[in-house]
């Protein structure tokens, strides 16, 4: 009688995607012993990737490539293979305890050949493996993250709060030689030299908070126009009620409220704070009890308004 010979392996030991990505995530040690060898691969890739780079410039992704190419390129680059790949999303998603930080085989070439999209996790896998700056390849799929802050400050919102720093500050180099800071003029004729500062040198430090007047928040004006960008400095948070001589001088602060905000004048009288609008907003004064209800997140040094209609 013939015997009928089944090729491939047998249907119980067959797994899914997702369940081989769960039993290899489950077995750690597994890793151990592979763990060395890719590292020192990737550090004969860090040896190699400078003196490649300089002897065949022309190696590096063009920018009007496609996204899917660009990284084909930087993994070529390296010197990976889909294999390589694979194995280093592996150990990255045993770092980080999610398995959506593995690039398959498949998956990996559909972003390269059909330029599929990754998804947010792979496309930093991606990023680690490849040495590459994470906001650099959203770039290169349109997502300019660079841009949070001037694309947010376009966009009202009815409600003040708090908003992202910016990723870099715009700040002149070096002025003009007949610049005289007591006359009038127009900073883009004085300037010589403009530069971008890296706004996480001072978000480190916490020093400056962005705060969002919301365009239902008609408390200053006109003093302070609702949809205007107020820089909050939190050292400052005692509320000082008296020491000025008109509205100009007298201090704004920026308060929270469980979850609301208020930016306004305050004044603090036995234990209650009091919110106090311009008068010519017609906005009432609002009480609450100092600090159970209301917060100083902190005095507002500096302000971006539009004195036209947006």
């Amino acid at each position: 009688m013939p015997v009928k010979v089944i090729s491939g392996r047998p249907p119980a030991l067959r797994l899914t995607r997702k369940r081989r990505a769960s039993s290899f995530l489950g077995r750690r040690d597994n890793l151990l012993p592979q763990r060395p060898l890719f590292w020192k691969h990737n550090r004969k890739v860090h040896r190699t990737m400078a003196i490649r780079s300089l002897s065949h410039p022309g190696e590096l992704p063009a920018p009007d490539m496609q996204p899917g190419t660009r990284l084909r390129r930087s993994r070529e680059r390296l010197g990976l293979t889909y294999r390589d790949v694979e194995r280093a999303s592996y150990e990255l998603a045993c770092q980080r305890g999610r398995p959506d930080f593995i690039v398959h085989l498949s998956r990996l070439a559909d972003i390269e050949n059909r330029d599929v999209t990754p998804s947010l996790y792979k496309l930093y896998a991606l990023a680690v493996i490849y040495h590459l700056d994470p906001k650099e390849v959203c770039e290169w799929y349109e997502v300019p993250f660079e841009g949070h802050f001037s694309d947010g400050s376009q966009l009202s919102a009815p409600n003040t709060h708090l908003a992202a720093a910016p990723a870099k500050l715009r700040l002149p180099i070096r002025f003009d030689p007949a610049f005289d800071p007591r006359r009038t003029e127009f900073l883009t004729r004085m300037v010589e030299r403009w530069g971008d500062l890296e706004g996480t040198l001072f978000n480190q430090s916490g020093r400056y908070l962005y705060g969002y007047v919301g365009v239902d928040d008609i408390r200053m004006n006109p003093l302070l126009r609702p949809g205007s960008l107020v820089l909050v400095d939190p050292k400052l948070r005692q509320v000082k009620n008296s020491g000025w001589t008109n509205e100009y001088e007298r201090p704004i602060y920026f308060i929270e409220l469980h979850g609301q905000f208020r930016c306004c004048w305050c004044q603090c009288e036995g234990g209650r704070i009091i919110l106090v609008p311009h008068p010519l907003s017609s906005c009432a004064p609002e009480v609450y009890r100092y600090p159970e209800e209301a917060e100083i997140v902190g005095q507002v040094v500096g302000v971006a308004m539009r004195l036209g209609p947006s």
